[in-house]
């Protein structure tokens, strides 16, 4: 499981935000989620909290709805891409503070196989684990264009993993893409359920009954740490 090392959001984004309110690559999966109920098997009793819908149209969506490429929501110098890079790979190897050369992602949660970052000739991806568009689909287009900055930069909705499985994935959510290394999946929609419950995005009925299907597999998983 990764280690998060999460920064505290910047003060601006935070104050947007408060109106609106298992494996080895994720530790805090094991630690309780702040800000919200949590138990023993917390992930798969927060997905009966969350809202369910049908998919709104995707009308009016585009990637800069959620902010131009990667920005530097937390203040600390170096963009988002980066911080998760340093977060989720082994043997980091940096050009001046903040830029990523190589390093090892050695458990990826989408495939379970160990790839060799290199930047420029890069085989991993930083994921949006609920994709903007899905997001914008199930309550995003309804936000303010701060909180869906937070959004597209919160490490909470970021891991890196393998580019061909993240493209594979594109735009899915638990109800049409898992990914194919079982023993991921649990971590991937504990992600999931976290992520939407945070940010009050709903659910189609398919969709929450494969995170149900997901979870019933690993009952003890409990909501990772945003």
């Amino acid at each position: 499981m990764r280690t998060y090392r999460i920064a505290l959001p910047a003060a601006a984004l935070a104050a947007a935000l408060a109106l609106t309110g298992c494996s080895d690559s994720k530790k805090d999966t094991e630690k309780a989620k702040p800000g919200a109920p949590a138990a023993k098997g917390a992930a798969l009793a927060a997905v009966d909290t969350l809202t369910v819908k049908g998919r709104a149209a995707k009308t009016g969506y585009s990637r800069d709805q959620f902010g131009k490429g990667w920005t530097d929501t937390d203040s600390n110098g170096c963009a988002t891409r980066e911080d998760i890079l340093k977060r989720d790979l082994t043997d980091v190897k940096l050009r001046g503070k903040c830029d990523v050369t190589s390093g090892t992602l050695a458990h990826d949660v989408y495939t379970g196989t160990t790839i060799k970052f290199v930047r420029g000739a890069s085989k991993v991806d930083i994921d949006h684990v609920v994709a903007l568009s899905d997001a914008w689909q199930k309550g995003a287009q309804q936000w303010d264009k701060n909180k869906r900055v937070a959004f597209a930069n919160d490490p909470l909705n970021l891991l890196a993993v393998d580019a061909s499985a993240n493209r594979r994935k594109s735009d899915g959510d638990a109800a049409t893409w898992l990914p194919t290394y079982a023993q991921g999946r649990c971590t991937y929609v504990a992600d999931q359920v976290a992520v939407k419950k945070k940010y009050a995005l709903w659910v189609t009925d398919a969709e929450r009954d494969a995170m149900r299907k997901v979870l019933t597999d690993c009952p003890a998983q409990k909501l990772p740490t945003g």
